[in-house]
């Protein structure tokens, strides 16, 4: 007897691994392009982060975070990799989207996202 596998239950399985790969492939710094992540800012975080970067509006439980506070990007909880978790799976308790996994940001514009959100307090 001969096991067949549905061909779409294959295909997924392939695409999810794949955006597994992306993502994880970019933990880490990022080296992202801090220009090209200005124009996703303006577009997409500038209603909740404000355009300075100094955040403060209250969504749901939580306040967007001051990319402009030095000291709280400087502190290593707050690194690329949680950046990078914030922008593909959203934090709930703020409001914060799931812009990757609504396949609304790509990779690497979350790279360059975040190479963009450095340049409110940038890291010495």
């Amino acid at each position: 007897m001969r096991l067949r596998t549905a061909p779409r239950s294959v295909a997924l399985t392939m695409i999810a691994l794949a955006a597994l790969t992306a993502f994880s492939a970019s933990a880490g710094p990022s080296k992202g392009d801090a220009a090209a992540g200005k124009k996703i800012f303006v577009v997409k975080c500038v209603a909740c982060h404000k355009p300075d970067g100094s955040g403060g509006i209250k969504l749901t439980g939580n306040p967007t975070p001051s990319w402009r506070d030095a000291k709280r990007m400087r502190d290593p909880r707050y690194n690329d990799d949680y950046l990078r978790d914030c922008i593909v799976n959203g934090k709930l308790k703020s409001g914060m989207v799931a812009w990757g996994k609504t396949g609304q940001l790509r990779p690497a514009d979350i790279e360059n996202l975040i190479a963009f959100i450095h340049t409110f307090a940038p890291l010495k």
